[in-house]
């Protein structure tokens, strides 16, 4: 084995998890750039830098016992070897056992070298995912080596790790430098942050034994609860994790909670106008939650609360009692949508609502431009009372007078550090802005628990009345003709019909032909109802026109792309089709449906799928069909999809967790907070280091 540099600094070195990776033998410039650009800095990165699965290589599969779907390892002999040009280059290598089974390997990706390596008759082992062709069982690009003739084959010990790695850095390779590390792995009492009565309390096993158990599982490791990570070693670093997510939130409230906001009117005489003047009235859960909100705007400290609420529910008016507490103490109010459509709707009903009681609502948006972006900008500047816009509000330039509170529609759209941007905007001195985060995706509670420690939540948990539920059905597309002619009958009885347009890409373009194809086809289908197109690629102004006429009843069918996901409502649509429904979330179908429904006539939601329907579709489909509820739907959208999926964040890193799964480490969460409360007051600085271990750059806007 290499030997490690430096050994007498090493030893002397209290920590040795805080050594640089040069530290370590045989990791050069170039080696310790590469493994830089993967977040490893220092010995103790590279012993947290976990497995994403493992390889057994500890056995050999006799070739009768393969079967479409394995991974394998076989020993064989060439036998045929055939380079072909058909579509593009291929190498195929035919290796049998010499009792009548063959397997073939297939390369695409191959040199002149690596071709002439292979002669029939030379003996080799190989591993790889075992697959179904029309000749029988392949494996594609298989992991091989050559074997002298009569040489014995000698097997792994333990299983393979495989792990996340980045171009230029084999797996191999990677493996040996965390061999190294581990060597310098310390004993248990020196490796554990948790405090001993802790681990004691909660039942938390060694967590020297189960990092080393997760690098080199043995040969008779439990294979299926690995792959599942499920093993008591990974569960026990996914607890650590998890701890270390949840008190990064907990130290970041905690860290706002000392600063001071402006204290912002209990109930002024603006906002008792404005519930005078509303033509509905607010329902119980509405009335609960602005009581909730209002409790912590009064107070000198800065309100962090998270309202969830359902489609429909009436979030925008719980914003608008808000913001109103706020106009009437001479702050000023940003509300920060993530789409224009969606912040227009909000801009309506804030300048519906409060320019009859005589306070200006400004627009700041991405694409405006020259003159109106400045003076729109100076306005702001100035102290125009509520601005409404997109990630513009955080761009540089953008000065507010005096922030005294922050709306963010649809958080999950957002990462932690851009609603912090945001914040940091109403800084004035020692005063920061309250929060007031949106959502009508519900959150699960495992995930709220997690994802959401640094937020107080409250729920809109009551639709208002006259909502009647959608019913919910779902078609092949082979059926598609008599959708057409359910809708030509809800259009007749004067009802209006959403048909939305769904493309797996991520291209604005191709989802707009899509929608134009539809269009073309419905008009021609429909000659007595007037069809309507929007999507993302036409022009603000354009979007607003078309969604004018349909609430004005003057179109009768809206054809769309999932523009109109969020912040569309026109009571008498009742119908809505949704074309290519596998390919959506539920999160995104819920959403959806949430456009009709909002009158007191009956409405239907139509799925159009494209058969055949693969596993996890099915019962996305299923449970469409089978609630309205959008907290049972959040919860197995969660099971079926991932954290990160359902908060957005797979862009942001907020939670790309290394060990840890939210929906299948649910049942730590409950102990993970009580020793994070614990160790946040009693143990602080363990509790900074175990952060620091999980989090490390990350962590940037824990202490923001």
């Amino acid at each position: 084995m290499a030997a490690i540099k430096s050994q007498a600094s090493i030893d002397a070195v209290a920590d040795p998890g805080k050594l640089p990776l040069a530290s370590l033998g045989g990791v050069g410039p170039a080696l310790v750039e590469t493994l830089q650009r993967m977040g490893l800095h220092t010995v103790q990165d590279l012993w947290f830098h976990l497995p994403l699965r493992y390889e057994d290589r500890t056995h050999l599969v006799p070739m009768a016992d393969l079967r479409p779907g394995m991974r394998a390892q076989v020993v064989g002999v060439v036998e045929a070897v055939e380079k072909t040009y058909r579509y593009r280059p291929q190498l195929k290598v035919a290796i049998g056992d010499g009792v009548m089974q063959t397997l073939l390997l297939r390369f695409f990706h191959f040199n002149k070298a690596q071709a002439e390596q292979f002669h029939v008759g030379t003996r080799l082992l190989c591993y790889g995912e075992v697959r179904q062709s029309g000749i029988g069982l392949e494996i594609v690009h298989p992991q091989y080596r050559r074997l002298d003739e009569a040489a014995e084959v000698v097997l792994d010990e333990r299983l393979t790790p495989v792990y996340p790695t980045t171009e230029g850095l084999g797996q191999k390779r990677l493996a040996g430098v965390i061999g190294k590390a581990l060597q310098l792995l310390p004993a248990e009492a020196e490796l554990e942050l948790i405090p001993p009565a802790l681990c004691a309390e909660f039942g938390l096993t060694s967590l020297r034994e189960a990092l080393l158990y997760v690098h080199r599982p043995p040969a008779d490791a439990r294979m299926d609860q690995l792959m599942q990570g499920r093993h008591p070693a990974q569960q026990r670093l996914a607890f650590e994790e998890l701890l270390s997510q949840h008190m990064s939130l907990k130290r970041l409230r905690m860290a706002v909670r000392e600063r001071h906001a402006p204290v912002l009117a209990d109930r002024g005489k603006h906002q008792q106008r404005w519930l005078q003047g509303l033509p509905f009235k607010l329902t119980g859960a509405q009335q609960r939650v602005i009581a909730e909100v209002a409790a912590d705007t009064s107070q000198s400290h800065p309100m962090l609360r998270l309202v969830q609420g359902d489609v429909g529910s009436g979030k925008t008016a719980v914003a608008c009692a808000a913001a109103l507490s706020a106009v009437e103490v001479g702050c000023q109010v940003a509300l920060m949508a993530p789409t224009e459509l969606l912040a227009e709707q909000h801009l309506r009903n804030f300048r519906h609502w409060l320019e009859p009681l005589g306070i200006a609502v400004e627009w700041l948006a991405g694409k405006q431009q020259g003159k109106a972006r400045q003076q729109a900008m100076q306005r702001v500047t100035e102290g125009a009372p509520v601005v409404i816009g997109t990630h513009a509000l955080m761009q540089e330039g953008v000065a507010f007078s005096r922030l005294g509170l922050v709306i963010v529609d649809e958080q999950h759209r957002f990462g932690v550090q851009q609603r912090l941007a945001l914040r940091d905007k109403g800084l004035e001195g020692e005063l920061v802005p309250h929060q007031l985060v949106l959502t009508a995706t519900p959150i699960p509670r495992t995930l709220a628990m997690s994802a959401y420690a640094d937020l107080d939540i409250s729920a809109i948990d009551e639709l208002p009345p006259g909502r009647t539920p959608v019913q919910t059905i779902a078609i092949s597309n082979a059926r598609r003709m008599e959708v057409i002619e359910r809708i030509h009958a809800a259009c007749m009885e004067g009802r209006q019909v959403y048909w939305v347009c769904t493309l797996i890409e991520e291209s604005e373009q191709l989802r707009a032909q899509a929608a134009e194809a539809a269009h073309t086809e419905l008009t021609h289908a429909l000659t007595d109802c007037k069809v309507g197109l929007i999507h993302g690629r036409m022009k603000p102004k354009e979007k607003q026109a078309v969604m004018d006429a349909f609430k004005a009843g003057e179109l009768a069918v809206l054809v769309a792309t999932t523009v109109i996901e969020v912040g569309v409502d026109v009571p008498n649509a009742s119908l809505m089709v949704i074309e290519n429904s596998e390919r959506l979330g539920l999160a995104q179908l819920h959403q959806l449906r949430g456009r009709v429904g909002r009158g007191s006539v009956a409405s239907n939601c139509v799925l159009l799928y494209q058969p055949p329907l693969g596993q996890l579709a099915r019962e996305r489909l299923q449970v469409m069909r089978e609630t309205n509820d959008g907290f049972r739907i959040a919860e197995k959208d969660l099971e079926l999809r991932g954290p990160g999926e359902v908060l957005g964040t797979r862009q942001t890193g907020q939670l790309s967790f290394r060990m840890a799964d939210l929906s299948r480490d649910a049942h730590l969460l409950p102990a993970v907070q009580q020793v994070g409360e614990q160790m946040l007051a009693q143990h602080a600085g363990q509790a900074g280091r175990l952060i620091e271990r999980w989090i490390g750059g990350a962590a940037r806007y824990v202490n923001a």
